[in-house]
């Protein structure tokens, strides 16, 4: 029971911090709300849609962006990439980008050629470092076979590492205007990110902003545009919470068939006590009794121990990971109190049902065959 307890409580805490530090990356570089049109050509009125969105209650940041797709070259080396334009001016309020930037620095509105900031391993593939001259390649540009994409020329400014992989390998940033440019969006952005002083409250902001604009507006939560992710770590949470809880499942069978052979040894005195006047349920009592001390005394002790592993792995780093090649470099942790409380009740309601049957069995005993045969 205690092995069964402190497994639970460790694995569901590596879980949780995993889900944090995802979580807190992809947010990170992403916003809580994503405010787009059903018109291809984007919003016109952004400036104006930023300002009314500003003004709704729990949002503490807006911008606008541009996402595209197409090809980015660096001397013969040329590379598939995900292009975000972005307002250099407001681009801190929705995402952690210039926490981000490893080398060089994030600026993207210069004299001369324009500034671009891209992942880590999207440079090393190009070989490119800060202050080289990269090409962009737009397909909206493109309208038949015979003619040519958009060619515009940028200077890398910075690489930027947040720790996930899809967004190192493939993204690059750049000024609104110059994505604008490239991508023929006149003076139209594609929408607006925002960002939340509570990223659970992003269900209810939405449908409080969508109310301000009109049916051809639509709004995205974090959640949405990650349903697969998020969903599958929260099943995959409760997958080895189910799994782990069969170590408990088998501590109480162990319960079961230590009462049950206690009963058979304690016939005699079962038959006894009848005999004097003890009823079937305070005999029954009394095997359900054990039970449960056995079952508290298990959830506690592992309790302990799980929460002293947890804390100490928070504290002191005990598990340490390869940096080079996950995004953390120790075992992630975060212990939640819910958690805590439903090991416990499972391993005491397990307990008690293990506990159950003997003890019935048990009061059930007629005293004088007890007494008989014990």
């Amino acid at each position: 029971m205690t092995l069964g307890t402190a497994a639970l409580i460790i694995v569901l805490s590596v879980m949780n911090g995993f889900e944090t530090e995802v979580r807190g990356r992809i947010l990170g570089a992403d916003a809580h709300l994503r405010l787009a049109t059903f018109d291809e050509d984007g919003v016109a009125d952004w400036e104006d849609a930023r300002k009314i969105v500003k003004e709704t209650a729990h949002v503490t940041g807006v911008s606008p962006y541009i996402f595209e797709k197409g090809m980015i070259r660096a001397g013969k080396r040329a590379e598939a990439a995900a292009f975000r334009g972005v307002d250099e001016t407001t681009l801190a309020e929705v995402s952690d980008l210039p926490k981000h930037v490893r080398s060089g620095k994030l600026q993207l509105r210069r004299d001369g050629l324009p500034g671009m900031v891209i992942g880590r391993f999207l440079a090393e593939r190009l070989d490119v470092i800060p202050g080289d001259t990269i090409v962009v390649f737009s397909p909206a540009g493109i309208t038949g076979p015979l003619s040519t994409p958009m060619v515009k020329q940028f200077v890398l400014t910075g690489t930027f590492q947040t720790g996930l992989f899809e967004f190192d390998d493939v993204l690059a940033y750049m000024d609104i205007e110059a994505a604008q440019k490239v991508f023929l969006r006149k003076d139209r952005v594609d929408g607006l990110e925002i960002k939340l002083d509570d990223l659970f409250l992003a269900g209810s902001v939405r449908d409080e902003i969508e109310e301000k604009f009109e049916p051809n507006y639509y709004i995205r939560t974090w959640y949405e545009l990650r349903a697969t992710l998020f969903s599958w770590m929260k099943i995959e949470k409760w997958m080895w919470t189910t799994v782990l809880s069969i170590i408990i499942v088998v501590a109480a069978f162990n319960i079961l068939s230590t009462l049950i052979m206690v009963s058979m040894e304690k016939r005699r005195d079962i038959g006894i006590l009848k005999a004097m006047g003890a009823r079937d349920k305070d005999i029954a009592k009394v095997f359900s009794l054990q039970g449960m001390i056995v079952g508290v005394a298990g959830a506690i002790l592992g309790t302990m121990i799980g929460f002293a592993v947890c804390f100490g792995q928070l504290h002191y780093k005990w598990i340490s990971l390869p940096s080079d090649i996950y995004f953390l470099d120790a075992l992630p942790v975060k212990m939640q109190p819910l958690d805590f409380l439903i090991v416990i009740v499972i391993a005491i309601l397990l307990s008690y049902l293990g506990s159950m049957y003997p003890a019935r069995r048990a009061s059930k005993l007629s005293p004088v065959d007890a007494i008989r045969e014990g």
